[in-house]
């Protein structure tokens, strides 16, 4: 079964696409993020929902 860390990350109704989709880029590069879901809410906020697998070391020996 694969497990996922997950973090949330709100964005104002003021922060436009571009930033939006920018600080989505440098997380999926840098720390191996993936969008899991992305919700627009009535006010213009957005909250979008990342994920990572983790990886469990298992001992070999």
């Amino acid at each position: 079964m694969v497990e996922y860390e997950y973090r949330v990350l709100h964005f104002p109704r003021d922060a436009s696409r571009g930033d939006v989709r920018r600080v989505l880029t440098e997380h999926a590069e840098y720390g191996h993020w993936e969008l899991s879901r992305m919700r627009l809410y009535w006010g213009g906020a957005r909250k979008a929902w990342i994920r990572r697998k983790i990886i469990r070391v298992r001992r070999t020996a």
